[in-house]
């Protein structure tokens, strides 16, 4: 879970409802009312497509003196929709998301003021939507979508399209089930009081979250619950998950009837977790462009804000999350690949190109013998390797954020 740069912010999307009703695409209304300037700039006219998708800009800034997302469109056609977001000077905000009923569809994190535009695609059915700006002053914007989309043509790309979020549907839930085994093992670890034993499992159990993070973080109630950090903790609330029993294990290295408490709220939470991709994977319900905004998200949560070490401030142990939003992001290219090295060969092979570089340089960083199989990630490290990381990770996450306007676009 991303951290936010500025203060911590509430999160007000609306409780996660359970089963079925949390994957489905059916749209509910929205009632919230749309405060002065932010109805885009063209209200009542449908966004225009280029590049084979609807256009919409989002700019987050100050409108009379509130932080504001502001979409230049409030409606686009059924089909693809590109979302390009840039702030301008709304330091309160840091993240806009797309939501349908409960489920999030897209999103861009780490939206600063003075940074470059960032983009997604998604695929939309007619209906209405919203685009949630956490820390505005209005953070649902109402977001319509016209008419139906077309259906899809039989074709090769669409078949390979098809195959590729299948595979990948498998690849998550073996990443979960085998999150459930570790998760149970950290417990087992926790329980008996071992701290040394507990800091191994917590070790091995983050790489299988950390690869699947998109998709956890398309349930915007459990993801927070497993994943968030202290500065996201809204005052007054409970911090649960991950972090705060890493803070115990190594800060205070003890265990706790608290660390207990925390542990066995992971094995909770992760079996619910199991349940929910389950779903997901028997309803067919990825889409390409999910796949493609997933693995570019990751990539830009490392470059933002992992590499500045604040995701295992305690453990030291960000180079293992590094490595596995890494893989998480190739996997989720390769099960692309088939299709994109038909609709677009050059941009395929120069992705390939750049994951390659990048594991390759990420070898130095390899150390057997280390808590998690890497070097710590200490001040020292930080400071002497850190920006070189992440250019390397620019490279990669540039050409990478293009494919899902171009898988979404077939």
């Amino acid at each position: 879970m991303t951290s936010s740069p500025t203060a911590a912010r509430p999160r007000t999307i609306p409780a996660l409802a359970a089963g079925a009703t949390v994957l489905a695409l059916a749209l509910a209304g929205c009632s919230t009312a749309t405060p002065s300037g932010t109805a885009g700039t063209a209200s009542g006219e449908a966004a225009p497509v280029s590049n084979g998708a609807a256009q919409i800009s989002v700019s987050v800034e100050k409108v009379d003196g509130l932080d504001q997302c502001v979409p230049d469109f409030a409606t686009a056609p059924a089909g693809p929709v590109t979302f390009t977001v840039a702030n301008k000077d709304a330091s309160g905000v840091s993240e806009v998301e797309l939501l349908s009923d409960k489920r999030i569809l897209g999103e861009r994190e780490n939206i600063i003021p003075g940074l470059k535009a960032v983009s997604f695609t998604v695929t939309l059915p007619g209906g209405q939507y919203q685009l949630y700006c956490p820390g505005a002053g209005n953070e649902n914007t109402p977001f319509t979508v016209t008419g139906s989309a077309a259906s899809a043509q039989a074709n090769g790309v669409t078949g390979l399209l098809k195959e590729g979020t299948d595979g990948y549907a498998k690849y998550v839930s073996g990443q979960v089930d085998s999150l459930v085994l570790a998760v149970a093992a950290l417990q087992k670890a926790v329980d008996s009081g071992d701290v040394e034993a507990s800091q191994k499992a917590y070790a091995e159990a983050r790489p299988f979250f950390e690869r699947i993070e998109p998709v956890a973080e398309s349930f915007p109630d459990l993801d927070p619950a497993l994943d968030l950090r202290v500065a996201d903790v809204e005052p007054g609330a409970e911090w649960t998950g991950f972090h705060p029993l890493e803070k115990d294990l190594f800060e205070a290295q003890a265990v706790t009837d608290g660390s207990k408490a925390l542990a066995a709220g992971i094995v909770r939470d992760v079996d619910t977790l199991k349940s929910l991709t389950a779903e997901l994977e028997s309803s067919g319900a990825y889409k390409p462009e999910e796949l493609a905004n997933g693995a570019s998200g990751l990539l830009e949560e490392v470059q933002s804000s992992k590499i500045t070490g604040e995701e295992e401030a305690y453990s030291k142990l960000d180079l293992v999350d590094f490595a596995a939003n890494i893989e998480g992001s190739q996997q989720a290219f390769e099960y692309l690949k088939p299709a994109l090295q038909e609709i677009d060969p050059g941009l395929t092979k120069q992705i390939s190109t750049q994951f390659e570089t990048v594991t390759t340089a990420l070898q130095d960083y390899q150390d057997p013998a280390a808590l998690g199989g890497w070097k710590p990630y200490t001040d020292e490290l930080k400071a002497s390797d850190g920006a070189k990381l992440t250019a390397l990770i620019q490279a990669l996450q540039a050409p990478l954020a293009k494919i899902s306007e171009k898988v979404a676009t077939v």
